[in-house]
């Protein structure tokens, strides 16, 4: 062949639309070859405490992202190859025997991705290839900000007075019409794999088949619509982002953007367009100041590397009160506190993979500062169980909690008594996830405990038989 071949690696950018690296591609007027490798490292490898690094709510949305991706690249005269592999591995190989110029990808930032991409970018030099790398992640380009990454500020607070109203977001790249790939009979494209393949069971295979939240491109874009246009629950956000129950009190946007079914500059572009067109309230500022708190994130990634992973935090000041206490923590991760809210929320984060922001400072607390287990625990069970897992965010906000990341104020320990009253005053959140608390009144549904055997038995919820007794004792102030 005499038109360059060239291979468009896919990672956690699972879209068309808004692709830097796709669009580079394009522009090399080469017949372009699109891939996705699902790195078994991580769809059945273990972390250091012995979670799945990926548990099935997660790889059921990964896989129906990329199986989006397939669809919608077939739609414009291409396809996606399929494997299950290592990256470097594989890519290496086809590289090799395409004979193409280079692998276009979008660049990642963390130790584990960067080990994949280094090795991959060493391998093909080899060859006399390279990899040429592109941005996908954040809404701002770091090339566009005031400073060096390795000097933005730690205080969410003064980055965002530096950047957000100095800085212009880029408008969206444009999505390509059609994708040149040659059809080529020696090529197996590849089946997508099913959970089964990841060594997931039945039950758990039919619970992630009937989770909520579907990924994809095309999903991410649809529930953007929503969202914005169709039910104007953007124009609401700050009165109801600390919602517990229900599809509209936030957005949903994280699953979505943190596998790159959607790229946050379209959010923005939708953003000041409904504005512009339907209303500009304190509300819609709030969605843009999520968007503006994982780009920091995400630049505390960059900034301090693989100090966000260690136990002393980007503060690199170790707290002494933190014990790997296992039993302690199987207890939290069990739902078996015997503190209601604490329950639901992990009870939600078991069954769905799903957890609300609010619950998710919650939990985060009541482990680090109430139990005193290592916060590293934590951070390792939410990166197994989340659908909407990023490292930077998560580690970065874990840091935040447990008062060794970016935040002045040391002290982030929540009154989980106070915090259940306050964003779950009748009780329906713990009654939704814990129904065998349902009987109980708005007196005693935050602390059975309180409960005389008498009223145990009026109620029908014996402690220590029908729910937990709480396994510290909790105050209300």
């Amino acid at each position: 062949m005499s038109q360059k071949q060239v291979l468009l690696w896919f990672r956690s950018d699972l879209r068309l639309h808004d692709n830097e690296a796709l669009v580079d591609a394009s522009n090399q007027e080469a017949h372009i070859y699109p891939i996705y490798v699902f790195d078994s490292r991580v769809f059945m490898g273990l972390t250091k405490y012995g979670f799945r690094k990926t548990d099935v709510f997660r790889a059921q949305f990964i896989i129906e992202s990329v199986k989006n991706l397939r669809d919608n690249l077939r739609q414009r005269g291409s396809d996606l190859i399929i494997r299950v592999g290592h990256p470097e591995e594989i890519i290496f190989d086809m590289a090799k025997e395409l004979k193409t110029s280079w692998v276009f990808c979008n660049r990642e930032r963390t130790h584990e991705e960067l080990n994949v991409q280094d090795t991959l970018e060493k391998n093909l030099w080899s060859i006399g290839q390279e990899v040429r790398y592109s941005r996908g992640k954040m809404l701002y380009y770091t090339a566009d900000l005031p400073f060096p990454v390795t000097h933005t500020p730690d205080v969410f607070t003064n980055f965002r007075k530096e950047v957000e109203k100095i800085v212009q977001v880029r408008t969206p790249l444009r999505t390509p019409e059609q994708v040149l790939t040659p059809k080529n009979d020696e090529i197996d494209f590849g089946a997508l794999p099913e959970l089964s393949d990841f060594g997931f069971d039945e039950s758990d295979i039919v619970k992630a088949k009937n989770c909520l939240l579907k990924g994809g491109e095309s999903e991410g874009l649809n529930r953007l619509h929503q969202y914005f246009w169709e039910s104007d629950s953007v124009g609401r956000y700050k009165e109801t982002r600390n919602g517990l129950l229900g599809l509209n009190y936030s957005s949903k946007f994280s699953s979505y953007l943190s596998h790159g079914c959607l790229s946050p500059k379209s959010i923005y572009c939708d953003l000041v367009k409904y504005e512009k067109e339907r209303k500009k309230n304190s509300s819609t500022y709030h969605m843009f100041f999520e968007l503006l708190w994982r780009d920091f994130f995400r630049l505390m990634g960059k900034k301090h590397g693989n100090a966000i992973f260690l136990k002393g935090g980007i503060k690199q000041e170790e707290r002494e009160d933190l014990k790997d206490d296992m039993s302690l923590f199987k207890i939290w991760a069990d739902a078996r506190t015997g503190i209601p809210f604490i329950d639901a929320a992990m009870r939600e984060l078991n069954t769905t993979g799903f957890m609300s922001n609010r619950a998710r400072q919650n939990v985060a607390s009541f482990l680090v500062n109430d139990l005193h287990v290592n916060w590293q625990i934590g951070a390792e069970y939410f990166e197994s169980k989340l659908i909407d897992y990023d490292p930077c965010s998560n580690w970065g906000n874990w840091n935040y909690i447990s008062g060794i990341g970016c935040d002045p104020r040391e002290n982030r320990h929540f009154n989980i008594i106070l915090q259940a009253k306050r964003y779950d005053p009748n009780g329906e959140f713990i009654k939704y996830w814990l129904p065998e608390l349902k009987s109980l009144p708005n007196e005693y549904i935050h602390q059975p405990h309180l409960m005389s055997a008498e009223e145990q038995k009026e109620f029908n919820v014996i402690l220590a038989k029908d729910y937990p007794n709480p396994c510290i004792k909790l105050t209300e102030s």
